[in-house]
C-alpha cells in the first residue's frame, strides 16, 4: 500500500503511545458473546485531507442485514502518522461518531485489526477497550504474522500466527478468486465468533456488508463535505 512520506516520529512520542497500548492490552477479553447479536455495526475511517478524518458507523439489523442507521463524524488529525499505531489518529474521531448513535449496536466490525498486531492493539481492540463493546477487526492486507494461502474458493480459511504459533487471526478467502480477508477479534468476542460473523455478513463481495457499507457511506458523505 502506497503511503506519503513522513518524517520520522518523535522517539518519545513512540514510547508514549507504546505504553499506552501496553496498558489499553491488559484490558483486552477474548470472550464468545453472551447471546446471538441483534444489531452488528460496521466501521470505517478515512482522511479526506491529510488534516481531516472521517469515520463512519452503519448499524445493520443481523441476520438480514437490514441497513437500520448510519452516521459520520469529521475532525482535525490530532496525531502524527507513526505506522503501528494508526489506531491513536483514528480512534477518538471514531467514538465520536459512535456518540452519535441513536441504536447501539451488539458488536462492532472494524476496518482494521484487532488483536492481529504487533502489540495486540489494532484499531478494533483499541476502540473495543475504550467502548467496553464487543468489537472484531476485518482487514483487506496483512499486518503481521504469516499464514497458509487458503484455498481459492469462497469460506476457505487459514491460520494466521505469529513466531510461536501464537493464533492472531484468521486468513478467510470471501469470494472465490479473490485476495483474503484478515479477521481477528478485538475485545469481548473470540475468534469463532468473529469468522463465524464475517462469514454469516458476506453477500457476493469481497467485503462483508457491515465494513462494505460503511466504506460506501464514507465515500457519500464525502460528497457532503466538498
Amino acid at each position: 500500500m502506497y503511503r506519503p512520506y513522513h518524517p520520522p516520529a518523535d522517539p518519545q512520542l513512540v514510547r508514549e503511545l507504546t505504553q499506552t497500548q501496553q496498558e489499553l492490552r491488559t484490558h483486552v477479553r477474548l470472550l464468545p458473546l453472551t447471546h446471538e447479536p441483534e444489531f452488528i455495526a460496521g466501521c470505517d475511517s478515512s482522511f479526506p485531507t491529510p488534516e481531516t478524518i472521517l469515520s463512519v458507523f452503519v448499524v445493520l439489523r443481523f441476520p438480514s442485514l437490514e441497513l437500520v442507521e448510519k452516521v459520520y463524524h469529521t475532525g482535525p488529525v490530532e496525531v502524527p502518522y507513526v505506522p503501528g499505531f494508526l489506531s491513536f489518529r483514528e480512534a477518538p474521531n471514531v467514538l465520536r461518531a459512535y456518540e452519535k448513535l441513536s441504536r447501539k449496536p451488539d458488536i462492532i466490525m472494524v476496518d482494521g485489526h484487532g488483536i492481529a498486531h504487533p502489540r495486540r492493539m489494532g484499531i478494533a481492540a483499541h476502540i473495543g477497550v475504550m467502548l467496553d463493546t464487543p468489537t472484531f477487526g476485518v482487514a483487506k492486507q496483512k499486518l503481521t504474522g504469516s499464514f497458509p494461502e487458503p484455498a481459492i474458493t469462497r469460506g476457505s480459511i487459514s491460520p494466521l500466527t505469529d513466531k510461536t504459533g501464537e493464533l492472531l487471526g484468521e486468513v478467510i478467502r470471501s469470494k472465490d478468486k479473490v485476495l483474503p480477508l484478515f479477521v481477528s477479534p478485538g475485545h469481548r468476542c473470540d475468534q469463532a465468533t468473529a469468522t463465524r460473523l464475517t462469514l454469516a455478513c458476506l453477500r457476493g463481495y469481497k467485503l462483508p456488508e457491515p465494513t462494505r457499507l460503511a466504506d460506501h457511506w464514507a465515500e457519500e458523505f464525502k460528497k457532503e463535505l466538498r
